[in-house]
């Protein structure tokens, strides 16, 4: 069963997500031949102030 860890900072809309589960479960079918009904894809939203980039936070950055 592919599984996949999707890690973003907050703020992506309910549509974005599912667009995003969709095309990742697409590509996992494709690549590994995997059963639809198998893949199982998680979304982790990460707050802007626990996202670094280059040491500085997301937040900060105005991300």
């Amino acid at each position: 069963m592919p599984f996949a860890q999707i890690y973003m900072i907050e703020g992506r809309t309910e549509e974005q997500k599912r667009a995003v589960i969709e095309k990742v479960t697409q590509a996992l079918v494709e690549a590994v031949d995997a059963p639809k009904r198998n893949v199982r894809v998680w979304i982790q939203d990460v707050p802007k102030e626990n996202w670094g980039i280059a040491g500085v936070s997301a937040k900060d950055l105005g991300r």
